[in-house]
């Protein structure tokens, strides 16, 4: 599912219309899969917006933005929701639960 702000603040409905058309979704809000979303992986939002932070703290202090190296994400989480993928018929391999952050029961 496209990731967006729009779909991050409307996950509760987004996960409830998936479920009801029976559609395995994923999308890089976890909330989603917290508010009944099959799934979740990206990176850590909280830890996104520190790194935006620093570095605009950096570029504040004096250091040249052109001269500032881009960062990526440090930090991935991976929610996964094993109610609904009960009631869309998945079976979730014991290898995919290993690396879940967070699985929902």
């Amino acid at each position: 599912m496209l990731s967006s702000p729009l779909v991050g603040a409307n996950s509760k409905l987004l996960a409830g219309l998936a479920l009801a058309h029976r559609l395995p979704a994923v999308t890089l809000f976890t909330d989603f899969a917290r508010d009944g979303g099959l799934m979740a992986y990206g990176p850590n939002l909280l830890g996104v917006f520190r790194q935006g932070g620093v570095l605009s703290a950096k570029i504040l202090q004096g250091a040249k933005a052109a001269e500032t190296p881009i960062e990526t994400p440090s930090k991935f989480e991976f929610v996964l929701n094993l109610k609904t993928a009960a009631q869309l018929g998945i079976t979730v391999p014991a290898s995919v639960l290993l690396r879940g952050d967070e699985v929902i029961e």
